[in-house]
């Protein structure tokens, strides 16, 4: 992790390991559990302890020519399938994905002392998982959806609110529908990295990695 010092509402270092490790169990203890339930429990803490945002994650792509690509993303759906989120198919990370369909997640919740790295391959959803989504966002959202090609370069930003007004006039009374660009995608893990905070920076990581018959191993790791 960074060598950053502490500093705003967190806890220390020092005081933020004691409470990691005071919280949950050795993780060599965890060995045998099922990674995606383990990730559902420590999401459910960081729900209640993180004061924002807690399921922001970095999301790693490829982009052209190999170079690597991130950025924070909401995942807003996370079971034994997988991790779901949403975008643009245009974006930047919407073409990555199509193209090279890797793709790595970072989790890191501060407050907890946890963190949480996942590797796998991404699948495009359906279009109806993606319409019913869509028909849940806040009508600002929905409107944002239409009025902006993300990623791609603007004079300024005054043209953009003159679209989402033009598309709020267009759609009075109405509800938006799925645009044609916006998309949804799972993340089917292949390898989940549990990292919790120790103290004199001994921390302690547990590594599940999924075999091609779809068992998972677990093996602990060293700093």
């Amino acid at each position: 992790m960074s060598r950053a010092t502490d500093s705003g509402k967190h806890p220390p270092r020092k005081q933020r390991a004691q409470a990691a490790a005071a919280r949950g169990a050795d993780l060599a203890q965890l060995r045998g559990r099922n990674p995606a339930a383990l990730f559902g429990e420590w999401f459910a803490e960081a729900r209640r302890a993180e004061p924002l945002n807690p399921d922001a994650a970095a999301l790693a792509t490829v982009g052209a020519g190999g170079v690597p690509q991130a950025r924070n993303v909401l995942i807003k759906r996370q079971d034994a399938r997988g991790f779901v989120f949403y975008t643009s198919r245009e974006s930047r990370k919407g073409k990555a994905l199509r193209v090279r369909p890797a793709a790595a997640l970072a989790f890191y919740w501060k407050s907890l002392g946890r963190q949480v790295l996942v590797e796998g391959e991404t699948r495009e959803l359906p279009r109806a998982a993606v319409a019913a989504y869509f028909q849940t966002r806040p009508r600002g959202s929905q409107i944002g959806a239409w009025a902006s090609a993300q990623s791609q370069p603007i004079d300024g930003y005054a043209a953009l609110a003159a679209a989402a007004a033009a598309l709020e006039k267009k759609y009075e009374g109405k509800t938006p529908p799925l645009p044609p660009h916006w998309s949804g995608f799972i993340l089917r893990p292949a390898r989940m990295e549990f990292w919790r905070e120790g103290e004199n920076r001994l921390h302690q990581r547990l590594l599940f990695t999924r075999s091609d018959g779809g068992k998972w191993r677990a093996a602990l790791l060293q700093p």
